[in-house]
């Protein structure tokens, strides 16, 4: 079977490579002088070249010799032929004849040729020598000369650019004075809105440290003020403690000097009298009062005015309670309270709003309940319906049975207001007559009540709009509140 073309192409590869390999054996046995190359491929004048001896001709003499050694005892061939057989056998036993006489001869010949060789061979190192020398010589100048070409093509770079600096030279240097100009400006500009930046911001600062100070001042002020006021506050407060006991011990003095002081003669008891008078059988009291009085709302928004000063209060009386809308105010405020009243209609009324009351006479109430029960005691509008010689009573014994400190509020008409007179006062045929508050002031000092305000209730003005017409100092005298309040604590 005939061989493939892979094959053929195999085997010529493979011859190849062989051939290849035995002229590389040849060339590093026998080196040739090489033409210098600078690196690149181009021949260079500069690069060392190194003479070796052309040892050819020594391998020709060589050959030669070696092939007239070889020819020495040897004839000549010739053709066929008894003759010239016979003629070739005569040469062939002459030629081993001589051999004796020429041995010494192929000897000599030989170890010449020997000779030679170790020459050549000898030759041979000293051109592989130089070769390897001369190329390390010139890799290293290729090397240097690479070096100094990359140098001098940076040099030739930075000659162009110098070259090109110095022709656009002037025009740098005018367009560098335009800019050094402009910057010129621009830093004066800058330098300006500096300088007005920190002559604003030191007047911004200049101006918030002065609104420090002044805030600091003022709060400083402020503080000193209210520093005084809490002084001033503290020492009103110790002042009106001073004032309570002075109160107190004048009042333990005044009863110890009147208990000692001789009586001309015993003054007649005083009755007790029943804080609202039972109404005549033909009288609705009730409807009067919703009538002439006012509705629970009204009644209501007047009472709020006592809420601050029962505040904390544990225990009250309301006497006369009435519908019960002092009573149902301080509940909501979380106060326990009750009331009494001669009026069963109003005690019903109360415990219908879910408050505390009960049928009773102040005067039999009050006596019958302990001493320092209540912290706070609250009458309105009973006290006028009262005999007025009974009223010290009933300030006594709402005196005696107040805790220290306890509060005792009377709502009452104010007879400084002549408009009370002209308008509520005698539509109640149950009043007896007014109590001044200078009056009752009086009594609660005498009971050993201290601390005592007065204040005026309900404008007259208010219900009677014609009374604004009058001058207002003369308005305030004689057409004040309607009603007073007056407050006394127990000393």
């Amino acid at each position: 079977m005939p061989d493939s073309p892979n094959d053929d192409s195999a085997r010529i590869a493979e011859l190849g490579a062989i051939i290849q390999a035995v002229r590389d054996r040849v060339r590093a046995r026998y080196p040739e002088p090489e033409t210098a190359s600078n690196g690149d491929g181009s021949d260079s004048n500069h690069l060392i070249r190194v003479p070796i001896a052309d040892l050819m001709p020594l391998v020709h003499a060589r050959d030669a010799a070696q092939a007239k050694i070889a020819a020495i005892g040897s004839v000549n061939p010739r053709a066929g032929g008894a003759v010239n057989s016979a003629i070739q056998f005569f040469k062939k036993s002459i030629a081993r004849s001589l051999q004796w006489f020429v041995r010494d001869q192929i000897a000599f010949n030989r170890e010449t040729v020997s000779a030679l060789e170790a020459v050549m061979e000898a030759l041979n190192e000293h051109n592989r020598v130089a070769v390897s020398l001369a190329a390390q010589a010139n890799e290293q100048i290729g090397t240097f000369r690479n070096e100094t070409r990359e140098e001098l093509q940076k040099f030739a770079v930075e000659a162009r650019e110098l070259r090109d600096i110095r022709t656009h030279f002037p025009e740098l240097r005018a367009d560098w004075d335009r800019k050094v100009a402009a910057n010129e400006v621009q830093f004066l500009r800058n330098v300006a809105d500096l300088q007005a930046a920190f002559q604003h911001r030191s007047t911004l600062m200049e101006t918030n440290l002065r609104e420090l100070a002044r805030s600091q001042h003022t709060d400083y002020l402020g503080a000193l003020d209210r520093a005084n006021i809490d002084i001033q506050k503290r020492l009103w407060q110790d002042m009106e403690k001073i004032r309570q006991e002075f109160d107190r011990l004048i009042h333990t003095e005044l009863r110890l000097i009147r208990q000692r002081t001789p009586v001309a003669a015993a003054p007649t008891p005083v009755a007790a009298v029943s804080t609202v008078p039972a109404p005549a059988s033909d009288f609705d009291y009730g409807r009067f009062a919703e009538r002439f009085r006012g509705s629970e709302e009204y009644v209501r928004s007047n009472v709020e005015f006592y809420k601050t000063f029962f505040a904390g209060c544990t225990n009250v009386l309301d006497i006369g309670c009435g519908r019960g809308e002092f009573l149902t105010l301080i509940r909501d405020q979380g106060v326990a309270a009750r009331g009494i009243d001669l009026s069963e209609e109003s005690v019903a009324q109360c415990k219908q709003s879910g408050v505390n009351a009960e049928v009773a006479d102040l005067f039999a109430y009050l006596a019958g309940q302990p001493e320092h029960e209540f912290d706070g005691i609250f009458s309105s509008q009973v006290v006028e319906h009262l005999d007025p010689k009974s009223l010290p009573e009933m300030v006594r014994l709402c005196a005696s049975r107040l805790r220290r400190g306890g509060l005792l509020a009377i709502e009452t008409p104010n007879p400084e207001c002549l408009a009370i007179f002209a308008t509520h006062f005698y539509l109640d045929p149950t009043h007896t007559r007014p109590i001044p508050h200078p009056l009752m002031a009086f009594y609660m000092e005498e009971a050993g009540l201290g601390q005592i305000e007065v204040h005026k209730l309900s404008p007259a003005v208010d219900s009677m709009p014609e009374i604004a017409e009058l001058p207002e100092s003369f308005r305030r005298k004689f057409f004040g509140g309607l009603d007073y309040a007056i407050i006394g604590r127990r000393l």
